[in-house]
């Protein structure tokens, strides 16, 4: 038999999306895929449905790299509903309970944040894709199933109050992977002793990219612009992966070097930092992956193009 024909335009980089509400990770990256005619595309952690704002895709080889940007730090903005709780700590569940917000003051609000600012334990809700012996848990909270989770530890960096209009307050929040921003707000709401759940939630900023300082794309421009300018024109939109990389040090390889480390052997490069990873370049100044500081010195191939 010979070889299955990729299907799809062979396109790299990196798309901004800014996912509108009411559709899945995944649905969004299909559509994506589908504008572009890409042969490959994966996304870089996933968004709830409810959730608006920023979700990276990457197409061609920079998928990957996808893993830089998972495990990068996230913004976000959040609305959350004091006084009412639902089963899935958003407004897609049922109100379980509900309690007055009378009382609560600004004063007390910035209390009760203080205290999940820094490195804290978080329990994963049992809406969550999480898996507990092969299985998804939302899957067994749809059976009424309710299964021991064990704690995560997570770090939220800041937590500010932008708004406060009872029954909601909205805030901004700037955490590392792995947060789940429904059970803060839940945690919050049951700090204050009314409950709460998010109303509304915008994913503001992945890694180096941030709302306001990077452009995020909607899928409305890239379906009006695919259809006005044909798919290749979208190719204008996409960012190089090195964007994603910008924090790492650059190090450029003699020919000899990037050879060998082409075939997975670390080398010795004059001058390179001493710890960490690192962009690689070769003599012709073309991006060749990320490679690691070992502990003699030398440059180990980590992930390349």
């Amino acid at each position: 038999m010979g070889r299955r024909r990729k299907q799809g335009r062979e396109v790299n980089g990196i798309l901004l999306l800014d996912k509108p509400s009411g559709i899945s990770s995944n649905h969004a990256l299909q559509r994506v895929k589908r504008l572009y005619g890409a042969q490959k595309a994966g996304h870089t952690g996933s968004l709830d449905p409810l959730a608006t704002g920023l979700l990276p895709l990457c197409l061609g080889y920079t998928t990957k790299f996808s893993a830089f940007l998972l495990d990068a730090d996230k913004r976000y903005r959040v609305r959350v509903r004091l006084g009412e709780t639902t089963e899935t700590a958003d407004a897609e569940g049922e109100v379980i309970a509900t309690a007055p917000v009378d009382g609560i003051t600004e004063a007390r609000v910035l209390e009760v944040i203080s205290h999940f600012i820094g490195e804290i334990e978080q329990l994963p809700p049992m809406y969550s894709a999480v898996k507990h012996e092969g299985q998804r848990l939302y899957k067994l909270a749809r059976e009424g199933k309710e299964v021991e989770r064990a704690a995560r530890q997570i770090t939220i960096h800041r937590l500010d109050l932008l708004e406060m209009a009872l029954p909601d307050i909205v805030l901004d929040v700037h955490c590392t992977k792995g947060t789940y921003v429904r059970t803060l707000a839940e945690d919050i709401g049951k700090q204050l002793g009314c409950g709460g759940h998010v109303s509304a939630l915008r994913r503001t900023g992945v890694g180096p990219y941030i709302e306001g300082e990077t452009d995020f794309v909607t899928m409305a421009e890239l379906e009006a612009q695919a259809e006005a300018q044909g798919p290749e024109s979208l190719d204008t939109l996409l960012l190089p992966l090195e964007t994603t990389l910008g924090h790492c040090p650059a190090v450029r390889l003699s020919a000899n070097s990037a050879f060998y480390l082409s075939q997975g052997q670390p080398v010795l490069v004059p001058q390179a930092p001493t710890e960490g990873l690192v962009r690689l370049y070769d003599v012709s100044d073309r991006f060749l992956g990320v490679g690691e500081i070992l502990d003699d010195g030398r440059v180990q191939p980590k992930r390349l193009v």
